[in-house]
């Protein structure tokens, strides 16, 4: 199917979606590309029309802790321009820790986002679920697991800027929202479409407005995706994106993966501070690889840590994988944000780190691995970046992808990782996969 999008331009596009951080967004592309689609991920709404063939946009935006108001302004402005391109389903993806801002009177800005796309798209239901079993997130009797433990019980009750403490999504989603809020359940979900399409009459009719939805498997999101397909509007992590590309007649095809030859230095920039993130950075050092620290206490003292970082890096770039990181514990991480503030220790290792990101693709980085979901929007918006095309899977939800930077045109694969996601050695196996 094609439709004519802005401007009488022939699109044919088939998902529209709206993440709310750069990482999430290249994980629910990933999704798409392994089954099949052809994705850009644009970073922020864009000012002009779509003009490529794209199966799928994922329109990235920094707004996972934003206060809701702010939040719901920039979905809205993604949601119109979509619509105007001719999307024929919208998408919103969040994380599969189903975490959001959480400071003062805001208690997360998924419930919020989730009902201005409603109103707007004047539809009366849609579904959430985080469910990823691939990264091992499952949705039971309404409880989030990451792995065998429950989500409170997990890292994510320490995260610095959007803890989780509460296990059960719908008592955290209805926190957040003024329509009645349900939940889909197991036993309705593993009786298959039927009993799902009629699991969500009964819920309409009990005055449900939006059901938390439960997934233990792929083969849930795959019969959830083919019985969800009528709705206009889907609300989820990216695992219930593996069932969507069927729907609209596509099929797995490694075209769809496709990305140009890599080229130039290899760096690794690591902001987030997620047990997993932590892993890797020791990994990497375990390894005898180069590494240097970024401490927040020592920027904030005056210390000028970009020109070092620089000067260091330049001196070894081309060897080996360089690793250029703040990652820490929870306890550092505490001591600093006790120090700082929050959101003051936050900004100035982000932008440190996007700092450092211009200055290695100024001295021929041309691979760049970014972990953590701010700390990649700080550095793909520094870069000056504006579209990606998402290519191969390294990690479950975590692609290379393709840009051309700000930066004099330069070309640069990029791959954006989510802090919680991937293997231990991924920020040295990730290259091998581009030679």
């Amino acid at each position: 199917m094609t439709t004519e999008g802005a401007a009488g331009a022939k699109t044919s596009l088939k998902l529209g979606c709206i993440a709310d951080d750069f990482t999430g967004a290249t994980d629910l592309a990933n999704n798409l590309v392994r089954a099949g689609m052809r994705v850009v991920q644009t970073i922020g709404v864009p000012e002009q029309a779509l003009t490529t063939p794209d199966d799928a946009v994922v329109v990235a935006l920094k707004s996972r802790t934003l206060p809701p108001q702010q939040a719901v302004a920039q979905s809205l402005a993604a949601l119109h321009w979509l619509k105007a391109q001719g999307a024929q389903q919208i998408y919103f993806k969040y994380c599969s820790t189903f975490d959001s801002v959480y400071t003062g009177e805001a208690r997360g800005n998924i419930g919020p986002v989730t009902e201005a796309l409603m109103d707007a798209l004047g539809v009366d239901f849609t579904v959430a679920t985080p469910a990823f079993p691939d990264n091992q997130r499952s949705v039971f009797k309404g409880h989030l697991f990451v792995g065998d433990v429950l989500l409170a019980e997990s890292g994510m009750r320490n995260h610095p800027l959007t803890p989780m403490t509460d296990s059960n999504l719908v008592r955290v989603m209805q926190a957040q929202c003024q329509r009645k809020v349900g939940l889909l359940d197991y036993s309705v979900v593993a009786q298959g479409e039927a009993a799902i399409a009629q699991g969500v009459q009964q819920l309409r009719a009990q005055g449900v407005g939006i059901a938390i939805v439960d997934a233990l498997s792929n083969a849930d999101l795959l019969v959830l995706g083919r019985a969800l397909a009528s709705l206009p509007l889907l609300t989820a992590g990216s695992g219930l994106a593996i069932g969507l590309p069927a729907n609209f007649l596509v099929q797995p095809s490694a075209f769809a993966s496709t990305l140009p030859a890599a080229q130039g230095f290899t760096a690794v920039l690591s902001g987030s501070c997620s047990v997993a993130t932590n892993a890797q950075v020791r990994h990497f050092i375990d390894a005898g690889l180069a590494a240097f620290a970024i401490d927040p206490l020592e920027l904030a003292g005056g210390a000028n840590l970009v020109k070092q970082a620089l000067d260091w890096a330049s001196e070894r770039l081309g060897r080996q994988p360089v690793l250029l990181y703040s990652t820490a514990d929870a306890t550092a991480v505490k001591a600093a944000q006790a120090r700082l503030g929050v959101q003051a220790a936050g900004e100035l290792v982000e932008q440190a780190i996007a700092r450092i990101a211009k200055g290695l693709v100024e001295r021929g980085v041309g691979q760049l691995i970014v972990a953590g979901g701010e700390t990649s929007g700080a550095c793909v918006q520094a870069l000056g970046i504006d579209r990606m095309q998402v290519g191969m899977q390294v990690a479950p939800g975590v692609p290379w992808c393709h840009a051309v930077t700000g930066l004099d045109r330069r070309p640069l694969h990029l791959l954006l990782k989510s802090g919680n996601f991937g293997a231990p050695d991924i920020f040295s196996r990730a290259f091998d996969l581009l030679s």
